[in-house]
Order: C-alpha cells, then sequence, then structure tokens
C-alpha cells in the first residue's frame, strides 16, 4: 500500500493518539522507518507487551499497517500509514467526548514538542556553527482577527510543504524540524460560555 500524504483522525483516533507513547512510535515510525515491536521498545525503554499493545492501537486506527515486505511469522514489522497527521481541532462540530479526545491530544502533541524543543537546547551549543545560525526560537505577538490568523497559517503551511521538495543529497543536509504553534494567547480572548 502506498503512503498517502495525511490522515485526518477521527475522535477515537485522537484518543489513540493522546498517548505520549503511542505519537512517539508513530513519529519514529515516520522519520526512521519500519520497526518491529522490539526495535522500538528498545529505543523507547518500554517492555515488548507494552509496545506490541500501542502498535496495535495504532493499527486500529489507521495510523500504521503491517509491513508485509520484511520480517516472518516471528518477526512483525510495521510501519507508517501516512506522512503526516492532520486534526481537525474544531471540537464544537461535535460531542464532549470529542471535545475531551482533541484536548488530550493536544497536551500529548505540546508534551512532544516540548521534549523536542529541551533536547535541542541541551545540544545547541554543541552544533556546528552553520546549524546554529539556521536555528531559532522567536516567537511573533500580531493583532489578527480569526479570518486573518487562519490565512496566515495556511499561508506559512504551504510555505513549509513546498521547502519539502529538494535538498536531497546535498553536502550537508540534516533533518530539520519546523513547528508552527498558531493560537490566540491563552486568557485574551473571550471564551465562549464565558460571562
Amino acid at each position: 500500500m502506498a503512503i498517502s500524504s495525511s490522515i485526518t483522525p477521527t475522535a477515537a483516533g485522537l484518543r489513540a493518539l493522546s498517548h505520549p507513547t503511542r505519537l512517539k512510535m508513530l513519529m519514529l515510525l515516520r522519520l526512521e522507518g519500519p520497526a518491529t515491536a522490539t526495535q522500538l521498545a528498545q529505543q523507547l525503554k518500554l517492555n515488548t507487551g507494552a509496545t506490541s499493545y500501542h502498535l496495535r492501537q495504532l493499527a486500529e486506527h489507521g495510523f500504521i499497517e503491517e509491513d508485509h515486505d520484511r520480517g516472518d511469522a516471528r518477526d512483525r514489522w510495521w510501519k507508517s500509514a501516512h506522512e503526516s497527521t492532520k486534526a481537525n481541532l474544531d471540537s464544537r462540530r461535535g460531542s464532549e467526548e470529542e471535545a475531551e479526545s482533541t484536548e488530550a491530544y493536544l497536551h500529548s502533541v505540546a508534551l512532544a514538542y516540548t521534549e523536542t524543543l529541551m533536547q535541542f537546547a541541551g545540544e545547541h551549543r554543541f552544533l556546528p556553527e552553520a546549524w546554529q545560525k539556521a536555528c531559532t526560537t522567536s516567537d511573533w505577538h500580531l493583532r489578527l482577527t480569526p479570518d486573518r490568523a487562519e490565512q496566515l497559517v495556511d499561508t506559512l503551511a504551504q510555505l513549509i510543504e513546498e521547502w519539502q521538495e529538494g535538498g536531497e543529497g546535498d553536502a550537508g543536509t540534516g533533518d530539520f524540524v519546523v513547528n508552527l504553534n498558531a493560537f490566540p494567547r491563552p486568557g485574551t480572548v473571550v471564551l465562549e460560555g464565558a460571562e
């Protein structure tokens, strides 16, 4: 089966991804390619039983699939079924359960981003100068309407996606992480249901 570009999970799928270990497993399978439960257990410092359980949960919701081109009856290999996850974060369209699933997913994503950023902070001073110059942890606080904010996010996402092409095989090429976190500054927008 060919890898499709993205998946938009259901509420149940978001609940499955809200477990930090599953989110890490999915990321590893996307970035490093197919792996067995034993290999993932070693990387994540888990037992293979727990790893197998989390892999089955990811497979049940369509995030990963068995890689039938590898392994044998004793050695099951797993691979990502897509390149990215695009969650529908509009929790008003669904039930309370869907809103809670979205919130749990967002907490896990925030934790994963924080862990990656903390690792970067610890490695930054040891990076080659060219990579240090290429990095930023900047933020911009803008005054926008919701429509303009959505337009900005769409434009930035499109620009980042255009940069995915090219650079492969160039000398000095490395994996470069771009996190786009865009939201109203907490506590500054009147929340629905608030008086």
